[in-house]
């Protein structure tokens, strides 16, 4: 593993005050907004044997200086926005097709 590696951990607090932690993976910014990828990071082995390591992605909004992280309401956006983090992160990741 790279020596210098230092991941980008996010702390999110849900709307039920409970704190989750993330690995940032990747971000990209549109001319009409911001998104993250994220993973779950666990403290415990087995949360991590449970997780079905799927990628996380949110859409970055700010209001009042405060910055959140919401889901992408609309399809076509979400998987707009989805295919262009697998093409980014498919060279790191073994990145599996959903099957229809």
């Amino acid at each position: 593993m790279d020596e210098n590696y230092n991941p980008d951990i996010v702390s999110v607090v849900d709307e039920d005050g409970a704190e989750h932690i993330f690995e940032e993976l990747d971000r990209i910014e549109t001319d009409d907004a911001r998104y993250v990828a994220l993973l779950p990071v666990y403290d415990e082995a087995e949360e991590i044997l449970e997780d079905d390591g799927e990628l996380i992605i949110l859409k970055v909004s700010e209001e009042d200086g405060e910055t959140y992280l919401e889901p992408i309401e609309d399809e076509d956006e979400f998987n707009e926005i989805g295919s262009i983090f697998e093409e980014r992160l498919s060279d790191l990741f073994d990145i599996a097709e959903d099957e229809e």
